[in-house]
């Protein structure tokens, strides 16, 4: 026996809203969190970006805006006694690796290649916009960098490097493709501001954990897994991270002084020169969270519906009151 279909289509509502003017303006806050490091012995460097990745999510910056490369899988280690856990303190008291967590690059797929193709948006066919970069002009990126280094290079797998000339010419094609307003970049390694030197292109604030021919050093053990948990600059970076909130007054320049010598153990250096800001005047929330303002100026609110709504509703149901089949109701789209 066939099934009839007593269609309803009701007439859709017209809705008019009036609230003034409301300006409502997203923040076009981005990330590019990068451990660059395989082996169980550089555990700290996932502990370091994924303590970054915590912080900045906890200050409004959405998943969607954030790039994260990790480059082994230390909570599924074999070595690991605490099977997908990691940690960035010897307490063991937050999970970093957490139900919550979105890597976008994991293990072999974090390469200088893919890096580079990231950053200019020069990806292959077929690339999943979750692997990409989405930014504009009016865009500012926070881009961190954790790994082993030397002068002029961090070494991505142990196996490869990417230089400082590359990562500046990678800016550079940034800047001519409109790719961002301003960056803060970031790197933890040995000899870091060695990466900062060669960047030219304007708009970007770069700081490294250490000076050409010094070394950045790890800052605890955890004798439980019997490896560094943290490096020093990003232990000490997280600490004051932990003290910004949504309506923080944290500048820039507080940013700037996170881990003095007597901390770091080694000098934590800036290239300000292309930076055409004062970092006093600027929020770290434009760099490391996610802000949303809205304008809201009283007026009326107006919800109006066409008159022979109602008429058409009584109909359809009285319809389907009196009916002995199954009854479909087709709802014609408010807004198609």
């Amino acid at each position: 026996m066939k099934n009839h279909f007593i269609i309803a289509t009701f007439i859709s509502i017209s809705l008019s809203i009036s609230i003034g003017q409301c300006t409502f303006s997203p923040s076009n806050t981005w990330a590019v969190l990068v451990d660059t490091s395989r082996f169980w012995f550089n555990y700290r460097h996932v502990g370091n970006v994924l303590s970054i990745y915590h912080s900045i999510k906890r200050l409004g910056m959405p998943d969607s805006h954030i790039i994260l490369m990790i480059a082994d899988e230390m909570a599924c280690n074999a070595r690991n006694p605490r099977p997908a856990t990691i940690f960035d303190n010897a307490a063991e008291k937050t999970n970093l690796y957490g139900d919550t967590v979105e890597v976008d690059y994991g293990g072999y797929e974090v390469t200088v290649e893919n890096f580079i193709r990231l950053l200019t948006g020069r990806h292959v066919p077929g690339t999943a916009p979750s692997k990409r970069l989405l930014t504009d002009d009016q865009s500012n990126i926070l881009i961190y960098i954790t790994g082993h280094g030397g002068d002029g290079f961090v070494k991505f797998q142990d196996n490869e490097e990417v230089s400082s000339q590359e990562l500046a010419d990678a800016f550079e094609q940034m800047w001519q493709k409109r790719r961002y307003r301003e960056i803060l970049f970031i790197v933890d390694s040995c000899q870091a501001y060695s990466m900062a030197l060669p960047v030219y292109s304007p708009n970007i604030l770069a700081l490294g954990s250490s000076r050409v021919g010094e070394d950045s050093l790890s800052h605890h053990v955890d004798p439980k897994l019997g490896v560094y948990v943290a490096d020093r600059y990003s232990y000490y970076l997280l600490q004051f991270l932990e003290k910004v909130g949504p309506t923080s007054r944290h500048t820039l320049a507080d940013f700037l002084g996170v881990c003095p010598y007597h901390e770091c153990l080694s000098h934590v250096t800036a290239k300000l020169d292309l930076y055409n800001r004062d970092p006093a005047q600027v929020s770290v929330l434009e760099f490391f969270g996610s802000r949303r303002s809205v304008e809201i100026l009283d007026d009326a609110a107006n919800f109006t519906a066409a008159p022979d709504v109602s008429a058409a509703a009584d109909a359809a149901y009285a319809s389907a009151s009196t009916a002995s089949h199954p009854v479909y109701l087709a709802y014609k789209p408010l807004f198609p």
